[in-house]
């Protein structure tokens, strides 16, 4: 079984794979300040009330995007696990070409979101991640990387008016039944949610026409994904384990290599 982990500045998502299967999955915060000891047991508490036996782990897998947490965390894997975990990095098979003025650039996380894309979904294919940022990411039919996209992400736009706005109150990020508000907590969400919908239509219409791809696929993931597509309207999948996907694929394209 392989142990799939991706780390992101706000959530760390693990998910157990037995084959091509995923057997079970965790989504937990994340928390610079954990020791390796006190991730370790966090892991095996994760495993303890799960039906996988955290002994028949034998491979692990990793992307990042919060370096201060990885001495920590690979440390807790080489601990419980005694095991060497695959890094998601400069190097990785991925199958993908990213032409760009810096491919060091790309987040580990957009690259395993593309590889799961690409290998499951095919090209032409953009993918909206709804993380701590919001990313568009494009894909050609080749298997070229054509452009990214970074916006502030919804919950981050939430929390900036709640921490720079002394009388506006924290919110649940969800969508209204009208855009025509009646007190500040809907008004709030009106602005949030509908004006990230608004966001999410205007770029994916100027992506198809500079590119002239019509029909191409659009793909989200992430934990606000349904929150902006209630109604099945916007994307053409919405896959919430995409990058665990994209993880297993890695590991299967590096797992011969040193």
């Amino acid at each position: 079984m392989i142990l799939a982990i991706d780390v992101g500045n706000t959530n760390i998502i693990l998910g157990v794979y037995d084959k091509e299967e995923l057997v079970a999955n965790w989504r937990i915060t994340t928390l610079n300040n954990r020791t390796a000891d006190e991730t370790g047991s966090l892991i095996r508490s994760l495993f303890s009330h799960s039906n996988v036996d955290i002994k028949e782990i034998e491979s692990v897998i990793i992307s990042s995007v919060v370096p201060n947490i990885m001495y920590s965390l690979t440390n807790a894997i080489k601990k419980q696990l005694h095991i060497e975990p695959m890094i998601v990095g400069v190097g990785t098979k991925t199958g993908i070409n990213l032409r760009m003025e810096n491919p060091k650039e790309m987040g580990a996380d957009r690259i395993v979101n593309l590889v799961a894309a690409y290998e499951i979904y095919g090209g032409p294919v953009v993918v909206v991640d709804y993380s701590t940022a919001t990313m568009f990411d494009v894909i050609s039919e080749n298997g070229e990387f054509i452009t990214a996209i970074t916006a502030p992400g919804v919950q981050v736009c939430a929390d900036a008016l709640y921490q720079k706005a002394a009388q506006l109150p924290k919110i649940e990020i969800k969508k209204p039944e009208s855009i025509i508000a009646k007190n500040t907590v809907n008004s709030i969400q009106a602005g949030i949610v509908i004006g990230h919908i608004g966001e999410t239509l205007y770029i994916l219409e100027k992506l198809k026409q500079e590119l002239q791809q019509p029909h191409l696929k659009v793909v989200a993931t992430g934990g606000l994904a349904r929150v902006i597509d209630e109604k099945g309207e916007i994307f053409d999948v919405i896959d919430p384990v995409l990058s665990l996907k994209g993880l297993r694929i890695l590991y299967e394209k590096n797992k011969h290599r040193k």
